[in-house]
């Protein structure tokens, strides 16, 4: 008989990999990365607006001519709404993520689409058009989930951590190694100016996106959002 203490680990393995790995595509399409012809990579930032940090690192990238995909949490929006404001005015793309981060409305019914619709609602009030990107927190896909996201028009983006650690970790530095080593041509990055939709200090992460971009710059890399590296609309 298999000892307990080995199917559990294996089993929890198990279900990470086939519901939030992002090379997951078991229940449907839900992209990580795309296929170009030259280097390219889509630098994305999760969980916020969250000041000053959602802020210092857009300010950032605009210093570098660089646009980034921010998929934002509703009330986070709320509670900052002027920065989501300001960093869609410069250019960057804004996606939805769910209105409050978390887990628990994966386990009601109805629950977690109506987050995201309201979330809609409070993005379109923002911005004035609709996002029609998505991103579910965690990278949590079923079935069920994703034909819902495109039923509201939403193109679900997955993508790959910088770090898997990053809202722990405490040096940028070496985060910005860990992004640099796995980044491809293609790769879409995830990096978090947020926490679980809650405010938290991203200090170690504005340094680790300011040494990861400079280091995929000697490396010939140039950046793009994540409409334009997967050929779709970023919004409605």
């Amino acid at each position: 008989m298999v000892a307990l203490w080995l199917v559990v680990p294996l089993a929890v393995a198990a279900a990470y990999a086939l519901f939030m790995l992002p090379q997951s595509q078991v229940f449907g399409r839900y992209p990580y990365h795309a296929a170009p012809e030259d280097r390219v990579v889509a630098l994305t930032f999760d969980d916020g607006p969250n000041e000053p940090y959602t802020s210092e690192i857009a300010d950032f990238l605009e210093s570098r001519g660089i646009r980034g995909t921010f998929f934002q949490v509703g009330r986070c929006v709320r509670r900052f709404p002027e920065t989501t404001d300001r960093i869609a005015a410069a250019g960057h793309v804004i996606g939805n993520h769910s209105l409050t981060h978390r887990f628990t409305t994966y386990l009601r019914p109805g629950a977690f689409r109506r987050e995201v619709g309201q979330t809609q609602q409070v993005l379109r009030e923002r911005l004035g058009r609709t996002p029609a990107l998505a991103r579910t927190p965690w990278l949590w896909r079923q079935p069920a989930l994703l034909r819902m996201l495109r039923r509201e028009r939403l193109e679900p983006v997955a993508g790959v951590f910088g770090h898997p650690l990053e809202v722990f970790h405490r040096d940028g530095a070496a985060m910005a190694r860990r992004a640099i080593a796995q980044t491809r041509p293609g790769t879409i990055l995830i990096f978090h100016d947020g926490f679980d939709g809650r405010v938290g200090d991203r200090t170690q992460t504005v340094k680790a996106v300011k040494l990861t971009v400079d280091g995929l710059r000697e490396r010939g890399y140039r950046f793009v959002t994540v409409d334009e590296l997967l050929g779709v609309p970023a919004y409605r």
